[in-house]
């Protein structure tokens, strides 16, 4: 129910497309949204954008997402890990949950002043008795395994830590996340702003709870509220891990 929340909470965001910017030697990719192939950025959209960079020698990926569809996000990183060029991840604002393996299957990361890093554990939604209940308790143990493994391969931390810092579902400053490993350095752009309602995650520091002021001052105030009308297609989607 998060990702239903975390959609819900900013329905009126301006949708950003994956667009692919191409140079003579470089090209740069944008993933500003929720990964999910429904209601974000899918993993289609951004493995055909690095096929249009081609022979470029290096590949630039922004991010500024709250992460989404662990599969979906496992998906792009193979993509990413097939490129024939450098990678480079760029953490513009956010990079959360599911965007953080994505930022880490690059060669190198940075990380705005301003913006935040969140690992958590991943969750799903179930139906069923005892025995569906477990079974998906092991499947969830499993997708958390090769996360895990994402995380201590970047940062060199035994694997305890790790599921520390995912069971009290940790948000690292840029320079936390520099001095733990997550990323290699800190960008040299101006300070990062917050453009997402994050209150559908625990312990969201408070300035990530709603849209950064410079954000709320330019909306006009409306008697209007969000509304999301699911398709039985999307039902059903809501059974897929988030």
């Amino acid at each position: 129910m998060k990702i239903l929340q975390l959609l819900r909470d900013n329905a009126d965001r301006e949708r950003l497309p994956v667009n692919l910017q191409r140079s003579e030697s470089e090209a740069t990719i944008y993933i500003y949204d929720v990964i999910d192939p429904f209601w974000g950025v899918s993993a289609l959209s951004v493995i055909d954008a690095i096929a249009q960079a081609g022979d470029a020698k290096v590949l630039h990926i922004h991010i500024n997402s709250p992460g989404g569809d662990v599969f979906e996000g496992r998906a792009i990183m193979a993509a990413i890990s097939r490129f024939d060029g450098k990678t480079i991840a760029h953490i513009d604002s956010l990079c959360a949950s599911a965007a953080t393996s994505v930022a880490l299957a690059c060669d190198e990361v940075e990380m705005s002043d301003g913006a935040f890093f969140m690992i958590h554990n991943a969750s799903g939604l179930v139906w069923g008795d005892k025995t569906d209940m477990r079974e998906t308790a092991d499947l969830l143990e499993k997708i958390e395994g090769a996360i895990i493994n994402d995380y201590t391969t970047k940062t060199g931390k035994d694997a305890e830590q790790v599921v520390a810092w995912m069971d009290a579902v940790t948000w690292f400053t840029a320079q936390e996340a520099i001095d733990n490993g997550f990323v290699d350095r800190l960008a040299t752009t101006a300070k990062a702003k917050n453009t997402w309602n994050l209150a559908a995650f625990a312990n969201a520091p408070a300035s990530l709870l709603m849209p950064g002021p410079e954000k709320a001052q330019e909306e006009k105030p409306s008697d209007k509220k969000p509304t999301m009308t699911l398709t039985n297609a999307n039902k059903l989607r809501l059974l897929q891990i988030v």
